[in-house]
């Protein structure tokens, strides 16, 4: 959405689930979305395209963040895990395992 008229400017498309969280890097470049199709998925802004799907999780993916120099993004997921990705490759880097339940949000600081 425009922030000075409200209206739309592009829909992102190709989740098969709800988006449960949208994370927008650090540059403004990129957006990622997390979702209950258990993927997260890194589009670029001006064009709205799909750059990368991020899979790995078995479960509902509940949030993700970018990191500060927009080089990673963080996911959770109702898996009871974390996981870092690489942006420019998709691929995972980090399995942050430990937890009993559900993981529901993740930061970089």
């Amino acid at each position: 959405f425009a922030v000075m008229t409200g209206k739309e400017v592009r829909t992102l498309k190709g989740h098969t689930g709800g988006v449960t969280s949208v994370s927008f890097s650090p540059d403004g470049k990129r957006v990622a979305t997390a979702s209950w199709d258990t993927t997260a998925k890194v589009f670029a802004v001006e064009t709205g395209k799909e750059v990368h799907t991020l899979k790995g999780h078995t479960d509902w993916v509940t949030s993700v963040s970018f990191s500060p120099d927009g080089k990673r993004v963080a996911t959770a997921s109702w898996d009871t895990t974390a996981k870092v990705f690489a942006v420019e490759t998709g691929k995972e880097v980090h399995t942050l395992k430990g937890h009993t339940d559900w993981v529901t949000s993740v930061s970089f600081s």
